[in-house]
């Protein structure tokens, strides 16, 4: 095989989106390529020296340049790493275009995402809603009176975060069943840099929840598939799924409108309309819920600061990088309780030095619920042992 014979997208290769996951076999650690997209149901593995090239596979150079950089007088291993990750569909091309295209296929012919992070509490419906209503029993009661347009939670795993979800949902538990709720989180890991919506259902232990047909209509009435191309970006994303099991519990199969938001302080690659912003998406999604009626509950999720190491910080967060940390965190929430532009103003001004995670998805649910006030219930910290990773969240009220 020599490099002129090979496809274009396998002599000069951009890497996909790969998380490394170490494994261990005859004492010997390799390295596991998960796919965030699921393309294939096999997992390539790799040593760890291969995937150190693979990270110079970015479509700057052709496997021969890569070849001479890294000092490998054969081109021949590059070219054979090369062709294998293109059959997992790791590398952009047109090999993991047709796989994304089965896999998108796989998906609309089943109607809804299968159970993922929704399996989070186990398979068992009534144990899910029991460890679901213990919670709620256990949060404080808000006391709050006046109807709710919205909450802030998190989207923590359960187990360190179930004290902010508790204190967001026990606000809403007795309120009215609404005509739909609109679900924004945070694209972890998909690859769509605009705001991604699905016209897909979510399936969960406790069912399925549909889809809000009628606003997706209207949002593509107004935005084509602007909104939906990056589809795939749901599969893998927690932040949205994790809250299906909450409003299942409590409010049964109303349907949900699910949209993965950016930082609006972060501008699309390329503003050629084949994407829409997080402002250009709050503005067809208010003409399509206007265009609807009826009753919308909004819900943000986001977290807020990361930190320590786990996020490439030098040293081990101590009580006071804690301290440190909640006083900023609470400066951003009081500018938010201000207005959405006022938390987006001062994480654009303070260039967000603790990568809080949850800004598109609050400006979005303040801007879209136009709440008369926001009201903090809770705020919390989780950290390890180690004090490798710190991951702040809030428990918040969008009042109408």
């Amino acid at each position: 095989m020599t490099t002129e014979s090979l496809p274009e997208h396998i002599d000069r290769p951009t890497l996909r989106r790969v998380h490394p996951v170490p494994l261990q076999k005859d004492n010997q650690v390799f390295l596991g390529l998960r796919d965030p997209m699921m393309l294939t149901e096999q997992t390539m593995v790799v040593p760890p020296p291969a995937f150190q090239v693979m990270q110079l596979f970015n479509g700057e150079r052709s496997l021969s340049e890569i070849a001479q950089q890294v000092g490998m007088a054969d081109v021949k291993p590059l070219q054979e790493l090369a062709a294998k990750l293109d059959e997992f569909g790791l590398l952009w091309g047109p090999t993991s275009e047709a796989l994304e295209d089965k896999k998108k296929a796989a998906l609309y012919g089943a109607g809804a995402f299968p159970a993922l992070a929704t399996r989070a509490l186990g398979d068992d419906p009534a144990k899910i809603r029991e460890q679901l209503e213990k919670w709620l029993d256990e949060a404080e009661d808000a006391e709050i009176d006046e109807p709710i347009a919205g909450i802030v939670t998190t989207h923590l795993e359960f187990q360190r975060g179930y004290p902010v979800y508790a204190a967001s949902y026990r606000t809403i538990a007795k309120g009215p069943k609404p005509d739909r709720i609109v679900i924004l989180g945070s694209n972890h890991q998909g690859l769509g840099d605009g705001v991604v919506v699905s016209d897909l259902s979510f399936g969960s232990p406790l069912g399925t929840m549909p889809v809000d047909a009628q606003v997706v209509g209207e949002l593509k009435k107004r935005s084509g598939d602007a909104l939906f191309k990056d589809i795939l970006d749901h599969l893998p994303e927690h932040s949205i799924q994790v809250q299906i099991l909450w409003a299942q519990h409590l409010f049964g199969d109303v349907p949900v409108v699910a949209a993965l938001v950016p930082d609006p302080n972060v501008p699309l690659i390329a503003d050629d309309g084949a994407r829409l912003g997080t402002d250009q998406f709050i503005a067809v999604m208010a003409e399509s819920l206007a265009a609807v009626g009826g009753r919308t509950l909004f819900i943000a999720s986001a977290n807020l600061s990361g930190a320590g190491p786990a996020y490439g910080e030098p040293a081990p967060v101590n009580d006071q990088r804690r301290r440190d940390i909640e006083k900023h965190d609470r400066e951003m929430l009081r500018a938010f309780i201000s207005s959405a532009e006022g938390l987006a103003a001062a994480l654009k001004e303070n260039r967000n030095p603790t990568r809080w995670g949850g800004v598109g998805p609050m400006y979005a649910a303040a801007k879209l619920a136009n709440p008369s006030s926001i009201e903090l219930l809770d705020y919390r910290q989780a950290v390890d042992d180690q004090g490798s990773v710190l991951v702040s969240s809030a428990s918040m009220a969008l009042l109408a």
